[in-house]
């Protein structure tokens, strides 16, 4: 497992493909895991790790809760805001196997579960956004990669890229659970490397 460290978004995401050549020389097969606050980068991490390497993107945005499962109960729970029963039987119960498998996207838009998205085999499996290291599957990754963000500028690109509206939900509900979940399983605490992008200049 890659040495635990704590970098700057100064000294950029050299070190996340140095870390993902050494595994990827080492094992068969590689699953990485890209947890992080809310606007730190995940998504973009993803897309330029996807730039570089033949691999499978998975993001935890898929698997929003359906209505029915949006439950006091559920919120009460530390990780609770995601379908981590149907993540775990349809994507992690299968990322290291050597057959296809298949899973749905949850549509916002239709508050249903809409496309079905096959997965073929491939030997760097990347899972992007938050709840990825949800402990009901944490052991199934190879390196761990935590993002995080200083809270002003948090506020900054998420109303850039999300507008005024959805900051308030994303300041109300969501960063407010994430945090808990981050908190009660010391999310970052278990990740190989740890990197502020809140001076990566090349970040939205």
């Amino acid at each position: 497992m890659a040495e635990k460290k704590e970098r700057s978004a100064r000294e950029s995401f050299e070190e996340v493909f140095v870390a993902m050549d050494r595994e990827l020389a080492q094992k068969r097969s590689v699953a990485v895991a890209i947890e992080g606050n809310s606007g730190a980068g995940k998504s973009d991490l993803a897309g330029r790790i996807a730039g570089r390497y033949d691999c499978n993107v998975i993001h935890m945005d898929d698997f929003f809760l359906q209505p029915y499962q949006r439950t006091e109960e559920r919120f009460r729970q530390a990780g609770g805001n995601i379908d981590y029963e149907r993540f775990r039987r349809e994507v992690a119960d299968h990322l290291k196997g050597d057959g296809e498998f298949q899973y749905q996207i949850y549509d916002c838009s239709q508050a249903a579960l809409s496309d079905t998205v096959r997965v073929a085999p491939k030997k760097l499996n990347i899972i992007e956004g938050v709840y990825s290291m949800h402990p009901l599957w944490q052991d199934i990754f190879d390196l761990r990669i935590f993002l995080t963000i200083d809270p002003h500028i948090q506020k900054e690109r998420i109303l850039r890229r999300n507008g005024a509206m959805m900051w308030k939900r994303f300041q109300e509900e969501w960063i407010p659970l994430e945090s808990k979940y981050f908190e009660t399983y010391r999310i970052a605490d278990q990740c190989d490397l740890v990197i502020d992008t809140g001076f990566l200049p090349c970040f939205p």
